[in-house]
């Protein structure tokens, strides 16, 4: 620790006094290495201040007043005029300063650090982590709940669901040929409001009574039925709900058990009006075979040249007839009319 080269020949004449009490006498000021040397006019050693521990006790103020351990004891007046000294010495006292540890700096830097990671965990990791754990451990009975609970919501919009008593049946048989991961679906034909086919949380299926008339295929139905599922498997949707919920509705389901009903209804009506992710030939196709159902007629519905799907034409899994009929004729004709 050593003043700066370029002050070290640096001298300046100053009033200094030992103690409080005692006459301010003329003396001269030398930057020396790492000291502040005071001598009187005859060149007589008066003091020697570390210019580590040198304080001004006045700072932005003319004269300079200086003290060697901050008490107001000891002091060094530089004039107005000493201005080459003054500036030297605030020099080496920043640079001095400048190379001390500053384990205070170091704390802060640390809590900074470990507040912007906790910040990004929150941001990045949490939600995430959240939703895995709720989708663990988050009963099947509450998943029909709250299927139940986004299906009242979605009435509200698309109207009662079309509950023929023959149909009905029909579905109920439908749902039987077409197994899903937790068991049978439940199966409801909308009116309206709903694109094509959704599946709940709760194994609930909605389809649009458009999937069902305007087709002289249940396979078509069955198809339907078959992607929703697929997609489902994708990404469960009780998963996509809180994900479009966010941390603070899952947290409050996990603790709870219950998600409000703003979250419900906001919820019910992103899923009738936003588009739902395409799924890949190999995924769609997989469904099919693993349920027995043939592609063809599903992807004639939905594109009537072909064009459009021609990869799951190509590869149906039954070109030529599934193994056992997705329904009965007289089941079919039921399920044409369950809105009627």
């Amino acid at each position: 620790m050593t003043a700066l080269s370029e002050y070290q020949r640096l001298e300046a004449r100053g009033l200094w006094r030992e103690r409080a009490e005692d006459q301010r006498r003329e003396v001269v000021a030398s930057l020396g290495d790492a000291t502040l040397v005071l001598t009187d006019t005859n060149d007589r050693a008066l003091a020697h201040w570390s210019l580590a521990a040198v304080i001004r006790l006045n700072p932005g103020e003319l004269p300079a007043i200086y003290s060697p351990d901050g008490l107001d004891q000891e002091t060094l007046e530089l004039p107005a005029d000493e201005t080459v000294m003054v500036a030297a010495i605030e020099k080496v006292r920043r640079a001095i300063e400048n190379r001390r540890p500053h384990p205070g700096r170091l704390r802060i830097g640390v809590l900074g650090a470990t507040a912007v990671g906790l910040a990004l965990l929150a941001v990045f990791w949490l939600p995430g982590a959240l939703e895995n754990h709720a989708l663990s451990v988050v009963p099947e009975v509450k998943r029909v709940a709250i299927g139940e609970a986004l299906l009242e919501r979605i009435r509200h919009v698309a109207g009662a669901p079309c509950d023929d008593i023959d149909g009905r049946a029909a579905l109920a048989r439908l749902a039987a040929r077409l197994p899903g991961p937790n068991g049978s679906f439940r199966i409801h034909v909308m009116r309206d409001g709903v694109r094509g086919a959704i599946l709940l949380p709760g194994d609930l299926v909605l389809l649009n009574r458009t999937v069902v008339e305007d087709t002289s295929d249940p396979d078509v139905v069955a198809g339907y039925v078959i992607v929703a599922d697929r997609r489902a498997r994708e990404r469960d949707p009780l998963g996509r709900l809180l994900a479009a919920a966010g941390p603070l509705a899952t947290l409050r389901l996990l603790t709870t058990g219950v998600l409000s009903d703003e979250v419900i209804e906001s919820y019910a009506r992103s899923l009738l009006t936003t588009p739902q992710e395409p799924l890949s030939n190999e995924d769609i196709l997989s469904g099919f075979r693993d349920h027995g159902v043939r592609a063809t007629p599903y992807a004639y519905a939905l594109d009537i040249t072909g064009e459009s799907t021609i990869g799951l034409i190509e590869a149906d899994p039954y070109p030529t007839g599934a193994p056992v009929p997705v329904l009965v004729d007289a089941d079919w004709l039921r399920l044409q009319a369950i809105c009627e």
